[in-house]
């Protein structure tokens, strides 16, 4: 037998997404027998306690017995169990420093840790994510912003609305001025992104019809890999030379500067790959953009002007175009960013009914297996011990040569 724990969201703020939801768990112990389940109570779940009471899934405190615990976000210090087996989105692989603390804590307290972040098909595609649904909702932040900005139309805050099937409902109703929107990437993100543009009828264009023409209801283009970048010298893309060596890459983003309103960016950016645009060009006059849903949330990163995270409950700040300083959002001379981290909780159960179903499919008959390629790769720690594709990690974790 082999015991699971979905452990209670302890990072602040909160977060109300759960890796199964109680049907979810009832199906796997009906199809896997070998499997049994506890559930840490939690008042924050988007699903309550006695919704797993009701399909039959015990509710306890004490995990301590179970074999793999499930969660979202990075758990406190105080909450890991030793020498237990963690299913989580760390965020430690870029040496994040405010998790340094709680990768220490891995390797003292001999855990084993999975990333979700790491579980990779052969071709590098990650298998897991919440993409979809950050999508929606960062292009739906997106568009309430600029409309605030513009006082040209009113949406309200996704956390309103109980389910996706909801919220729907108001785009059918809506209808809105002439404005050019931006989608990057490529990915799951994009993909929840372009629902919502579809949703309200915006007219898909283009890249080359976006920076020529002139339109007089709402368009939106999609900006892929190739149409971002371009190697130096000859202005071509190869996507794995890209990652690989992304340093012979420049940014191409500067064609759309001045025939942009909103930027919804949903590209993937790590150190070392070329920013969208710089911060000179953010201080040009041909920056024509209003609005930046940031849904990547990287400080500094693909978009040079995001000054941090916002939050669900504040999730807009507004970054002056000369100084560069953080300011309160919709004023004149400055751009309004989006950078909430934390998205698909707008949503909750929505987006953690779409991460079980890709957990099931993909991830427990690899949990079951003898031995698995693919969670070996994704296990960062061991027992306490780095895994050998992160032992460039071995300072971040403090440990001796």
């Amino acid at each position: 037998m082999i015991k699971f724990g979905l452990i209670r969201e302890g990072k602040l703020p909160r977060d109300n997404r759960v890796v199964f939801a109680p049907s979810q768990c009832k199906w796997i112990l009906r199809h896997f027998p070998e499997v049994t389940f506890l559930v840490q109570p939690s008042p924050h779940r988007c699903f309550s306690d006695q919704e797993y009471r009701e399909e039959g899934i015990p509710i306890q405190e004490d995990l301590s017995g179970c074999d793999i615990l499930f969660g979202i976000k990075e758990v406190p210090v105080a909450e890991l169990i030793p020498s237990r087996t963690y299913f989580i989105f760390s965020h430690t692989k870029k040496r994040q420093p405010y998790n340094q603390a709680m990768m220490q804590a891995f390797i003292d307290r001999k855990i084993t840790l999975v990333d979700y972040e790491c579980l990779i098909y052969e071709d590098g595609q990650r298998i897991l994510g919440f993409g979809f649904f950050a999508g929606v909702v960062g292009a739906h932040n997106g568009l309430k912003a600029y409309g605030i900005r513009k006082s040209s139309f009113e949406l309200p805050p996704v956390r309103r609305f109980r389910d996706f099937r909801d919220l729907v409902q108001i785009y059918f109703e809506l209808k809105l001025p002439p404005l050019r929107i931006v989608v990057t990437g490529s990915g799951r993100v994009a993909s929840g992104c372009i629902e919502v543009m579809n949703l309200l009828g915006i007219k898909q264009v283009e890249p080359e019809e976006f920076r020529e023409k002139r339109f007089g209801y709402p368009v939106y283009t999609q900006l892929k890999g190739s149409d971002l970048f371009s190697r130096i010298g000859d202005g071509k893309y190869e996507r794995e030379q890209f990652h690989e060596h992304p340093e012979v890459y420049q940014s191409r983003f500067g064609e759309f500067l001045s025939v942009t309103d909103i930027l919804i960016n949903g590209i993937y950016w790590e150190p070392g790959m070329p920013r969208l645009f710089s911060l000179e060009d953010f201080k040009s006059s041909r920056f024509r953009i209003q609005t930046i849903a940031d849904i990547t949330c990287d400080e500094g990163g693909s978009i040079p002007c995001n000054l941090g995270p916002s939050t669900i409950q504040d999730p807009v700040y507004g970054v002056e175009r000369f100084s560069q300083e953080r300011k309160a959002p919709y004023q004149e001379g400055s751009v309004d960013i989006m950078s909430v981290d934390n998205l698909p909780n707008e949503l909750p159960r929505d987006a953690s009914r779409y991460f079980g179903e890709q957990v099931i499919k993909e991830v427990l008959p690899e949990i079951l297996k003898p031995r698995s390629q693919i969670l070996e790769k994704a296990t960062m720690v061991r027992e306490g011990r780095l895994t050998p594709d992160f032992e460039y990690l071995k300072d971040y974790a403090c440990l001796s040569s």
